[in-house]
């Protein structure tokens, strides 16, 4: 079992783009979500995980992942039908920690935000300059409500006058 102690950002230029040091196209599905707590499959190249998340309390919480044989994973994505995304994710290393910069595609194309995990809730963190406002504990900026914003903003498009 991890603790997961992750502070989310949006960005503030495109400065962290000449420090990418490596990236990875991911696909994921939120196969259920309530309060905070979900389960999740994602792909990566060849591996496939399915993960659990619990709750968040002050600012951390549980996060179980097991990999899973990919045709599963496979089939368990194509389930999730709206709840699924892709990402290229770019790894960054800046101040002894590793950032990770999501740029999504498909219904969340053109949002791109940065998350980083800490090993203790007071850990100091050197700032990036490219880095924006702290996300971290604004529901909007959760995965499951910018899937359903997008989705309403498609389903409801402005009516022309």
């Amino acid at each position: 079992m991890k603790v997961e102690i992750e502070r989310k950002f949006l960005l503030a230029s495109e400065g962290w783009r000449r420090e990418v040091h490596r990236s990875d196209y991911i696909r994921d599905g939120l196969v259920a979500s309530s309060d905070e707590r979900k389960a999740r499959v994602r792909i990566i190249g060849e591996r496939a995980t399915l993960t659990v998340k619990t709750q968040r309390v002050a600012g951390s919480r549980y996060e179980f992942e097991y990999d899973i044989p990919l045709e599963d994973a496979e089939l368990i994505l194509s389930s999730c039908g709206n709840n699924a995304t892709a990402k290229r994710r770019h790894y960054v290393l800046h101040g002894g920690l590793t950032w990770e910069i999501d740029e999504y595609d498909g219904i969340l194309k053109g949002i791109v935000m940065a998350e980083v995990e800490l090993d203790a809730i007071d850990q100091l963190i050197d700032m990036p300059g490219w880095i924006g406002p702290e996300v971290t504990a604004q529901a909007p900026y959760r995965k499951i409500n910018m899937l359903q914003a997008r989705q309403r903003d498609l389903t409801n498009p402005p009516s022309e006058t």
